[in-house]
């Protein structure tokens, strides 16, 4: 731990001791709800739990019926949920780990269709991102739901849990009675901000008498609300005083509302950018106080916590991304971190289709079972053509199993299309990724070659035992008139620096790759950049909680978008012709790019399969159409088992 000496102080609590100051922030991992669902996630958190996180906080575990998130998110309203649990709790103290409960009620953000019940809120005042209009509590129902916060505590501790977490953050029901936005009551529960917190107060004293003096509880305070007209600084630091006052033991500190219209968790955030905020609250209390939001690197964590400006970091999705990140940084092996890119891809957009989180960079995440890795017996000689993400991810996987791999690629530097993700403003995240698989594969032995075509007659083909194909996509080519002209050229050609662009820009296409190609020009210099697509929805393919954020920055930085376009005529002097709305249109720029779509690229295959080798084809090489790294690096997990 020479290189990270703050990060892996012991911190005491009460009664339990941190081995070191790093928290797993809660997320909702969905997992519950699948066969072996309470296996499935105890493994999650014992593997975790392994690897030297100080404590674990679980995803959401509603106070009630009303209160839960949606399908498959935990509980702890009735009595058999301290059985439920046991056998998570055992599984992370037999690591020698510590694992907190958070109580959680999701107020207006609660569904009706999924819970059965009106959602609940301190006013009857809908959430942008809920199509339901919630009930107003009543004074009755609000001291019920108290009650429910403290029995709630109580089943905790009995379940083996080592401390619990109040959710007061992310616009959630304590955080929308503390908001005037959301609280418009004029009774003893809203008006005065004295007033709003009250509620957040009364539940910090019944948990504290449910659970005892000596137990641990945590609060999760919203330290910034990024909504229009809600909490003041100044009202946020006097929360936190009075939250100290009644009992809470630490402050985690978390920054925006799921409907703000401010990106606080995604890869275009800076890292640590939030974590002023965590550090001015510490100013004012005497309690430890988190940091957190795009804290994904130990040696940055370690620099924090040097200052003395917070008690302690929380990663979330890190421990997504890399469930060893804690005893990789112990050991001082910080090239070999998985690093979290804050892509949304798998984890938060996974949840918010009702799916189960999983990671882009690490699909093993939530499928610890499914996914063992296992030796091999009788290795063999792979060849693996292709060096993009499911390239890389197969040969990764089939040499960590023992196989003797070889990886070629026609290009010059491995990564496929993640080298077009990485020159995008704001994803330079993805270099971590393609430097991860670098040193991955140099650690396993995996054989490189680069700037080489293969052929069925290579002697490569000739020595392998099997041969997966991961040569991904060729660009799409749209049967337009006077496609063919060289003034027309293709996203490929231009992120590949084969040709030059001019000062004008017409992208043909407005899904994901056109909209990256756009902000890339833009940065570059392009003046004027148009998109064009037949669909009137643009940034398709992107996930629910970063498109917005993407449609966003195409309206701030001027780039114009023209949708539902019924016919291309032609193009034709730098000219795109077109039929919008009946009318003929037309669009001049000194470049034209085509970004409308993709297509397998595979055509040696077949040519391989009839020489009599075995061949994998995998991820676009398989599949064009909606893909994406997150299924080409599945694809890639996948494969890299099964041979």
């Amino acid at each position: 731990m020479g290189g990270c000496v703050a990060l892996f102080q012991p911190l005491k609590l009460k009664n339990i001791t941190f081995k070191n100051r790093v928290i797993m922030g809660s997320m909702h991992v969905g997992l519950e709800g699948l066969d072996e669902g309470i296996e499935r996630l105890t493994e999650f958190y014992r593997l975790r739990a392994e690897h030297q996180v100080g404590l674990i906080v679980t995803g959401g575990a509603a106070v009630n019926r009303e209160g839960s998130g949606g399908l498959d998110f935990m509980s702890i309203y009735e009595e058999e949920d301290v059985l439920r649990w046991k056998p998570l709790t055992n599984a992370v103290h037999n690591e020698g780990g510590k694992i907190a409960l958070q109580l959680f009620h999701a107020g207006r953000y609660a569904y009706k269709a999924l819970n059965g019940v009106d959602p609940v809120a301190p006013s009857p005042i809908r959430s942008p991102i809920n199509p339901d209009t919630p009930v107003a509590l009543s004074d009755p129902d609000i001291k019920r739901t108290i009650i429910d916060f403290a029995e709630g505590a109580r089943r905790a501790k009995e379940a083996g849990f080592d401390a619990v977490e109040i959710m007061g953050s992310e616009g959630y029901l304590i955080n929308q009675f503390v908001s005037p936005v959301t609280n418009k009551r004029t009774d003893q529960w809203g008006g005065s901000f004295e007033k709003r917190i009250a509620f957040s107060l009364e539940i910090v004293k019944a948990v504290r008498k449910a659970v005892g003096n000596d137990y641990p509880v945590l609060f999760r305070m919203s330290g910034l609300d990024l909504i229009e007209g809600s909490t003041t600084e100044e009202e946020t630091l006097r929360w936190a005083q009075e939250l100290e006052k009644v009992g809470v033991d630490l402050l985690n500190i978390g920054i925006g509302w799921h409907e703000s219209r401010v990106p606080t968790i995604s890869m275009k955030v800076p890292r640590m950018n939030f974590v002023p905020v965590a550090e001015e609250i510490k100013k004012h209390v005497e309690v430890p106080v988190v940091a957190s939001n795009r804290i994904n690197d130990p040696i940055a964590a370690n620099k924090l916590l040097e200052k003395g400006t917070v008690d302690m970091i929380s990663m979330a999705r890190p421990f997504l991304a890399d469930p060893a990140i804690l005893t990789k940084a112990m050991e001082e092996r910080f090239e070999e971190i998985n690093t979290c890119i804050a892509c949304n891809q798998a984890c938060l957009d996974h949840v918010f289709e009702g799916l189960p989180a999983s990671c882009l960079v690490n699909p093993e995440a939530g499928r610890e079972m499914e996914l063992p890795l296992i030796k091999v017996s009788q290795p063999k000689k792979l060849v693996v053509i292709g060096a993009g993400p499911a390239g890389l991810e197969t040969a990764r996987v089939a040499a960590e199993r023992g196989h003797d791999v070889t990886l070629v690629d026609d290009k010059e530097e491995i990564g496929g299309q993640l080298n077009y993700s990485k020159r995008i403003p704001g994803k330079q995240e993805f270099y971590e990724t393609l430097r991860y698989y670098q040193v991955q594969l140099k650690r396993l032995g995996v054989k490189i070659i680069l700037n080489t075509r293969i052929s069925e007659t290579s002697p490569l083909v000739e020595e392998a035992d099997e041969i997966v194909m991961a040569t991904g996509i060729k660009p799409r080519i749209p049967a337009i008139s006077g496609v063919e002209n060289n003034s027309v050229v293709s996203y490929q050609a231009i992120f590949d620096g084969e040709v030059a662009y001019g000062s004008t820009a017409v992208i043909i296409g407005g899904g994901g790759i056109a909209c990256d190609l756009a902000l890339f020009l833009q940065e570059k210099g392009v003046k004027d950049i148009t998109l064009l697509q037949r669909g009137k929805s643009f940034a398709r393919g992107i996930g629910k909680t970063t498109r917005w954020a993407t449609l966003m920055e195409l309206r701030q930085k001027g780039i114009n978008m023209i949708g539902g376009i019924e016919s291309y005529e032609t193009i034709h002097e730098n000219t795109v012709h077109f039929t919008l709305k009946g009318e003929t249109r037309s669009v001049k720029a000194e470049s034209i790019i085509l970004a409308a779509g993709q297509l397998v690229n595979n055509d040696l295959a077949e040519r391989l399969t009839a020489i009599g080798k075995k061949v994998h084809v995998i991820g676009g090489a398989k599949h064009a159409l909606g893909l994406d790294a997150k299924k080409a690096i599945y694809d890639g997990a996948l494969i890299g088992r099964e041979i």
